[in-house]
């Protein structure tokens, strides 16, 4: 299973090494990555492959939200089939 990560807010310094560390602490294996900065605004898309999450998604999702509000960004966390789902026309 995968979920899709979303993180945005105001750019600054260590973003994607926070985001990645509280991934690796829960045994969430980031499998790709996309991010960019618009002049000061951060946007990053991550699909991390969560088989072997160390606690309950929903832990998981409320853990990285938790890491989001300590920096000032918005970090959603999304189960792949769901997202799909929410996208397929």
């Amino acid at each position: 299973m995968k979920a899709v990560i979303t993180v945005t807010g105001k750019d600054s310094v260590g973003i994607i090494a926070k985001v990645s560390a509280e991934c690796a602490k829960y045994d969430a294996n980031i499998v790709d990555i996309s991010q960019s900065v618009l002049s000061e605004y951060f946007a990053m898309i991550m699909l991390a492959d969560i088989d072997s999450l160390k606690l309950p998604f929903s832990d998981f999702v409320d853990a990285m939200a938790d890491v989001g509000k300590e920096r000032g960004l918005s970090i959603n966390v999304m189960h792949e089939d769901i997202f799909n789902t929410m996208h397929h026309i």
